[in-house]
């Protein structure tokens, strides 16, 4: 894998994000995320559970709501009925949550959602140079198709990955080896992850892949990210095609 170290941030202790052209294969597959990643947010997932927390009985005021709120925060990213099961305990109260949650967030993005910018001419470039490309969410496989049809992205990747019974959400590697193994890449070590929380990053780990990558666009800050473990962490997608080179 060969990057640059233009317009990032310092990569964390230890991480080798820079080599030689000898006896290196080139950047394979890049895996995003998507709300924060490559689409802009703009507090719909966090009003999306403000309805689901209601429709399980989590009151409105008090430690109990404040409590929830800082646990999405900080699990931003994670399957969202895994986080529903964190928070109240049943499989049956999770599945009611989620639904409320894919409902509202469904209801938030019908007036349309917007790209990153940069983000459309980022896939576009990875793909001509030959980088396979992969989207991967916490949420399920129908709202991330809803959010696709309302960008338009039918095509923008190769591959649209979502948590199934057979496929673990982050911050599981099950996405991204999901991903490697469709794209029949050489080495997890030619493998980029790039999202916005510290999920991303540990599902990156996770998964053994040789690059890590925070953006700023989304839900955790520069700090967040760099002590999750991210090797770089730039202010937006459109970056990161400065980051990686090709021979």
């Amino acid at each position: 894998m060969r990057t640059t170290d233009d317009a990032t941030t310092p990569a964390r202790k230890g991480a080798d994000t820079t080599t030689s052209t000898s006896g290196v294969s080139p950047v394979q597959l890049v895996v995003f995320d998507m709300a924060g990643t490559t689409i802009v947010d703009d507090g719909l997932v966090t009003q999306a559970f403000e309805v689901a927390a209601t429709a399980v009985g989590i009151p409105e005021h008090g430690e109990e709501r404040d409590r929830a709120r800082i646990y999405v925060l900080d699990t931003m990213g994670q399957s969202k009925i895994a986080v529903f099961r964190a928070l109240v305990g049943s499989d049956d109260a999770a599945r009611r949550a989620n639904e409320a949650f894919e409902q509202a967030y469904g209801e938030l993005i019908d007036d349309g959602v917007d790209a990153i910018p940069g983000a459309v001419e980022t896939f576009a470039d990875l793909r001509s140079r030959g980088i396979a490309t992969a989207f991967t969410t916490g949420f399920s496989p129908a709202t991330q198709q809803r959010i696709l049809d309302s960008l338009g992205w039918a095509d923008v990747v190769d591959q649209v990955l979502a948590p199934t019974a057979g496929l673990r959400g982050r911050p599981y590697p099950d996405l991204v080896l999901a991903a490697a193994l469709t794209a029949q890449v050489d080495d997890l070590a030619n493998v980029v992850v790039v999202g916005d929380t510290a999920s991303d990053i540990e599902t990156a780990r996770r998964a053994r892949a040789g690059l890590s990558v925070g953006v700023l666009t989304g839900a955790h800050d520069e700090q967040t990210l760099l002590d999750a473990g991210a090797d770089r962490v730039l202010a937006s997608v459109a970056d990161l095609t400065a980051l990686i080179t090709t021979p």
